[in-house]
């Protein structure tokens, strides 16, 4: 503002604390600009933001398109998914018992709160302390909850909330978010509301130093949208009932239509502490939290009506519902016609802290996370049906599971929930199953061969097939669906969460997950799962990890090759959802060039075959009968390296 910094970008000056030299008075705030009235301006506690304010923290225009495409983005129908049915809880753990013993607990009563006010939510819970902590050359570490961070962001989550210790560089004294792990978050299509309860981890206002919480915001594949975040230290009592009513508001347990930014000042006009302004909002201020409107309901299980009779979910029975898409007045809305994705959930189980720092503190909480089943089906005129095998593994005691569904139709969505469902008990006429699934492995795309090239952080494909479903149930021990990379088995990798059948097929589905980081040269993924009567199957599949810094060209080919008017050119690389500029030209056996074709592409497989041609010279002039040498050349549009390749081809 005062440009007195080279290379100043301070646009949109902030409102700065008159104690700027007290870490814990000192804030930075908008709220300055939305307090309207004549008698407002000193930065009162007790005066109110009489409009929402959204910030947009960026320091060049490129930074400013990337935003702005990112939260465009979000608004795309791209971005529908059941994941708008999830909000995830972060706790730190206890570091200092006089100061932290709250955290958690105070989570858990906001997530206690969701489950009353707003039943239609899945609550994720990842409480640090309810995993195992190891001791590294760096401190300590919570190397699962870091798993867990990147799995809630990635699979999707409408709100990702963290309370606890922060700052700059990440999360936690464990530093289970950090960001170099921010940068690598691949959830384009799935942009949570990010909120932070915790330190100066969104400090924009530093000119020499970037802050995690901006690079969530400028992650341009993913991180967040939207975030309410904080910039200054905020006391642990504080943030926790802060935290509270925030959630309240943006959850809408009043049935209110606020935006994001608007829930934010409902929530700073309810409190008088001066701590609520080190709290911010990056986004768009009328954007809206993404909850799916109401409802989906179920009709009938067993073909009986539910207002009869409400069978049990019993392991190995085969169930079936039917139901419908509503509108607020649970009329069926006969103009629908998409896919609704169901998930079934088992009773919740009893969890418990780990104490890993030997305070003598274990707390006790519920964790609604074994899922029974989760499926497509299709939705005609606003009617649904489906069916499943519940799983051996089901917990044989009886009690109340719960049925989330979620449908879109490709203009707007809908959800929906039941949770007077009883699971337990088991089905002691099943039929007999004694084999296990059939499973293919693919890498990136299903044209992926056993044995080729891929890039050093591809998407495993696992195609799944039995006639009594797939178990996704975590109740039992070892019968998860698992990959072991490169014969690990120490760190096997837990994919029953990345599961989801074929649309309206119970007995088909597939995994998609992506590795991360794998070293240059050849590597092994098995894979083995379990179908809902507990057989199991395994395959290997064989890869070979090349250099991202090189684009890789291999089998590169026309087809049909010979050919008389039309082919088309095939080849593989290493460069899956990146934009490639190919160029092929063709040239006569005395070095001749004929034809250029210069084409961009972008592939979610290693596989392109994008390219034809017509046998048409540069003048639109057929070429005559013979042999001709093409050379393709590729160029990333990300980092500009290229490769090229020569080969033949032959016309008729």
């Amino acid at each position: 503002y005062k440009d007195r910094i080279i290379a100043n970008n301070n646009i949109v000056p902030v409102y700065l604390s008159d104690q700027s030299y007290n870490l814990a008075s000192s804030y930075v705030t908008d709220d300055f600009y939305a307090m309207l009235e004549d008698s407002e301006g000193t930065m009162s506690s007790s005066h109110s933001l009489d409009i929402a304010t959204g910030r947009i923290p960026v320091s060049t225009q490129q930074q400013a398109t990337d935003v702005v495409d990112k939260i465009l983005r979000d608004y795309s129908e791209d971005s529908f998914g059941d994941w708008r049915n999830t909000v995830t809880f972060l706790a730190d753990d206890i570091d200092n018992i006089l100061d932290d013993r709250p955290i958690q607990p105070g989570v858990e009563i906001i997530a206690d709160d969701i489950k009353e006010n707003k039943p239609v939510f899945n609550i994720n819970k990842i409480y640090a302390d309810a995993y195992v902590q190891q001791n590294s050359s760096g401190g300590e570490r919570y190397p699962t909850v870091k798993a867990a961070i990147t799995t809630a962001i990635e699979t999707g989550t409408l709100v990702f909330d963290y309370f606890g210790h922060g700052g700059e560089d990440g999360f936690a004294a464990e530093r289970f978010l950090d960001i170099p792990q921010i940068k690598g978050f691949k959830n384009e299509n799935t942009l949570p509301l990010f909120i932070t309860i915790t330190c100066e981890f969104s400090r924009f206002d530093n000119p020499t130093r970037t802050s995690a919480g901006e690079f969530v915001f400028w992650n341009t594949t993913g991180g967040a949208a939207s975030m309410i975040t904080t910039t200054r230290d905020v006391y642990i009592s504080v943030g926790q009932a802060f935290n509270k009513r925030l959630m309240a508001t943006l959850l809408e347990f009043n049935n209110e239509d606020l935006t994001i930014a608007e829930s934010l000042v409902k929530t700073k006009n309810n409190y008088s502490e001066t701590q609520k302004f080190f709290i911010y909002y990056f986004g768009d201020p009328v954007k809206k939290l993404a909850i799916p409107k109401p409802n989906i309901r179920i009709t009938k299980m067993n073909g009986v009506d539910i207002t009869q009779s409400l069978d049990t979910l019993k392991a190995l029975s085969k169930v079936s519902f039917e139901g419908v898409v509503t509108d607020n007045l649970n009329n069926i809305l006969t103009d629908f016609n998409g896919n609704l994705s169901t998930t079934v959930y088992d009773k919740p189980i009893d969890k418990s802290t780990l104490d890993n720092d030997n305070f003598g503190i274990i707390e006790v909480f519920d964790s609604q996370e074994s899922k029974l089943f989760r499926g497509l089906a299709s939705v005609e005129n606003g009617n649904f049906s489906f069916e499943f095998i519940v799983p051996r593994d089901v917990k044989i005691a009886y009690g109340k599971g719960k049925l989330s569904f979620y449908a879109t139709d490709a203009t707007f969505d809908k959800s929906g929930f039941n949770s007077d469902v009883i699971v337990g008990g088991i089905n002691e006429n099943a039929p007999e199953d004694t084999i296990g699934p059939e499973i293919q492995l693919f890498m990136n795309d299903e044209s992926f061969l056993d044995g080729a090239n891929t890039n050093a952080s591809p998407n495993l494909i696992a195609k799944l097939a039995d006639l009594s479903g797939i178990n996704t149930s975590v109740t039992a021990v070892d019968h998860d669906i698992v990959g072991i990379l490169d014969g690990d088995e120490s760190n096997p990798i837990i994919l029953n969460d990345f599961y989801q059948t074929e649309l309206d097929d119970f007995t088909r589905g597939k995994v998609v997950f992506r590795l991360r980081d794998l070293s240059v040269g050849p590597h092994t993924l098995k894979l083995k799962a379990w179908d809902t009567y507990n057989n199991s199957s395994e395959t290997i599949l064989n890869f070979v990890v090349v250099s991202d810094t090189n684009i890789s060209l291999d089998n590169v080919l026309n087809y049909p090759n010979p050919f008389v008017n039309y082919t088309e050119f095939w080849f593989n690389h290493n460069k899956p959802n990146e934009s490639l500029q190919v160029q092929v030209q063709i040239f006569t056996i005395s070095g001749k060039l004929i034809k250029t074709i210069n084409q961009q592409v972008q592939t979610t497989g290693n596989l392109s075959r994008n390219i034809s041609w017509n046998g048409l010279d540069d003048f639109g002039n057929r070429i005559g009968k013979g042999v001709y040498v093409y050379k393709l050349k590729v160029t990333s549009t990300v980092s500009n390296i290229s490769s090229e390749k020569y080969e033949k081809l032959v016309i008729l």
